[in-house]
């Protein structure tokens, strides 16, 4: 499998996780659609046991996560979460911690990137994290399509 169909295939198995987790309704309110609904990585591994951080907050419920993975090692906390501007509140349901972070999201040409994410506040994840074009989460069917072409 090639890299970044590796890191789109283990971010997806754990956001199929998060659409498990359907709980209570969070209202949302964001004015940057960039940082939602997207894939967001520190780095592109460089080997198999390369570890990398991966980022990714859902609109259709207001879930995200945070994610240390390799192709054969993996952690991850989920959290839900309120969104105003760039302004976001987390809740981690597992430990009961809340947090309030920063995360701003731009386009950048960086690392052979389209996008940057500058994450403040969290004690969670790193503060910097990349996406591309085409690294778009949709409806939990057009994820769980992703998941499945991924894995052919």
């Amino acid at each position: 499998m090639k890299k970044p169909l590796f890191v789109l295939a283990l971010v997806a198995i754990a956001i199929v996780t998060v659409w498990k987790l359907r709980g209570h309704s969070v209202s949302v309110s964001v004015e940057d659609k960039l940082l939602q609904d997207r894939i967001w990585i520190d780095h592109m591994p460089r080997n198999d046991r390369d570890m990398i951080n991966v980022f990714a907050a859902l609109t259709e419920q207001p879930v995200g996560i945070f994610q240390a993975a390799s192709q054969w090692k993996g952690a991850y906390e989920i959290f839900r979460y309120e969104a105003n501007g760039d302004e976001m509140r987390l809740v981690f349901p597992q430990t009961g911690d809340r947090e309030k972070i920063t995360a701003k999201a731009r386009r950048c040409s960086e690392r052979g990137m389209d996008y940057c994410l500058e994450v403040d506040g969290a004690s969670r994840g790193v503060k910097r994290y990349y996406s591309r074009k085409g690294w778009e989460v949709g409806t939990q069917r057009q994820l769980s399509t992703k998941l499945e072409e991924l894995t052919k």
